[in-house]
This record gives structure tokens, C-alpha cells and sequence, in this order.
């Protein structure tokens, strides 16, 4: 397949979604982006057999954020960007998902534009759309739902998020993915019960999504906090509350094993 991809100029930054873990699911420009890149500065979450793909002699640089864990702050990242792209070099900002979604991508994006550095953004698959997928959850359902809301499980301070009407949330869409859920999931699940969502209402737990280590909790809204108490989980994980879920029983196709 003969393809012309565009130039990635020196002094330039690509803010690249390297999506929820499995290397396949990268898109075309995202691979040219790793082939081509001097330097990359890559999240936590982006899969290492990803990372493992850019070209011979460029410099790796770690430089994610995870709740909970020291890690470098958003003004640091955005500082670094800067400070590679004037040294001349061909800079790929590898994000794990998409960058516009729940990924800061804007901020870094944003810190660019103000300060004069050309860049590019490479959208990648989400992890509340491609994550749930090798879940065998699809994200709408024609007999299940005509409405889907993402919603980010914690604020910056790593609370929930404020802000949010849990009211209108809960009743104008019929599936929520949240993402980033684990830490705050007792109180999500008291808004929504709250906010009127029915206990039974099915509910699926998916810890690193669309990677070799994906695992699946199934349970209702009523029943979720205890199970996970019972089966714990690990981050990143996404809850999603809907009637989409009850549809793995016949979908789970994925065996990551």
C-alpha cells in the first residue's frame, strides 16, 4: 500500500493517542509518528510493546501520571515539550487512549500554541469506546441505548469531581462509562442510586483494558462496591453502567490469555 504521510518537522511536537493497549489498535499516522519521532515522551499507561516500536536511536523519555503515585506534574510535561521542540528536534507526546479524551491533551496542546511550537494531534482509539469493545461491552446497542455519557471518576485533586449534576447525568443517558473509577467507586455508585439509576441495573468493572492483564468484573449498581471488595481490581480500570453490559454474555470474544 503506497501511502505519503505527512512530514514531521523538526521543532515540532505530535500530541499522538496510542490507545487502551493493544499495539494493533494504533492508528496509521500514530506508527509513522513512532518511526519517525527523535524523542519521545510517553504516559504511563501507553503499552511498552508500543513504546518498543520507535525507531533505532531515539531517546525514550518516561513522563506519566498516575493517581496516587508520585509523578511529574502537568506543568513539567508541558515544559518539557517546549524545551525539546526548541532544541530542534522531532518530538512525539505519546498518550495512552486519546489525548482529547480524559488525557490533558488540551493543556498540552494549548501551552503549544502560546508559545509559538507547531504541532499536530494524532487522535487515538479511547479507552471507554475500544476498552470496553475487547470487553465484549459495545458502547451502544440499538435495543439497549441511544445515549452514552464519559464521565472522568476523579478531579484534579484525585476527589470527585465537582461540579457534576448526578441528577440530569443519571437520566439523560441510558449507558455511563466512567472512567478512572476505582478510588471513588462508593461514591459514584451512592449518586447514582441518588440520582434514581435501579440497583439491579447491570454494571461491569474493566481493569487495563485491551491488554494481556485485562480482566472483567460483572455485577449490578447495587452489588458492584461489595464485589470489588471481594474480587479486587487494578488501575486504570473504566465502570460501566448500562444495559449494554448484559450483551457480554454472548460477546466476550476476547481471550487475552
Amino acid at each position: 500500500m503506497d501511502m505519503t504521510f505527512p512530514h514531521f518537522a523538526p521543532g515540532s511536537v505530535w500530541l499522538v493517542g496510542a490507545g487502551p493497549g493493544d499495539p494493533g489498535l494504533l492508528t496509521l499516522l500514530a506508527l509513522h509518528a513512532l518511526k519517525t519521532a527523535d524523542t519521545i515522551v510517553h504516559d504511563a499507561l501507553v503499552d511498552p510493546r508500543i513504546v518498543a516500536m520507535a525507531r533505532p536511536g531515539a531517546v525514550i523519555e518516561p513522563m506519566g501520571k498516575r493517581g496516587g503515585i508520585a509523578s511529574p506534574r502537568q506543568g513539567d510535561i508541558n515544559a518539557r515539550l517546549l524545551e525539546l521542540a526548541a532544541q530542534g528536534l522531532r518530538v512525539l507526546r505519546l498518550k495512552g487512549g486519546d489525548p482529547f479524551v480524559f488525557g490533558r491533551g488540551a493543556e498540552e496542546a494549548l501551552a503549544l500554541a502560546d508559545a509559538g511550537i507547531p504541532f499536530r494531534v494524532v487522535p487515538g482509539v479511547t479507552a471507554g469506546v475500544g476498552g470496553l469493545a475487547y470487553a465484549g461491552i459495545p458502547t451502544t446497542a440499538r435495543d439497549c441505548n441511544s445515549s452514552i455519557a464519559f464521565v472522568t471518576g476523579h478531579g484534579q485533586d484525585g476527589e470527585m469531581p465537582a461540579g457534576f449534576d448526578w441528577d440530569g447525568l443519571a437520566r439523560g443517558a441510558q449507558v455511563l462509562v466512567f472512567y478512572m473509577a476505582l478510588r471513588q467507586l462508593d461514591k459514584v455508585v451512592d449518586r447514582l442510586l441518588a440520582a434514581g439509576r435501579k440497583a439491579d441495573e447491570p454494571v461491569a468493572i474493566v481493569s487495563k483494558a485491551a491488554t494481556p492483564r485485562q480482566k472483567v468484573l460483572e455485577s449490578t449498581l447495587g452489588m458492584i462496591v461489595a464485589d470489588l471488595a471481594a474480587h479486587p481490581m487494578e488501575p486504570p480500570a473504566m465502570l460501566v453502567v448500562g444495559g449494554v453490559v448484559a450483551l457480554r454474555a454472548r460477546l466476550d470474544w476476547w481471550n487475552p490469555g
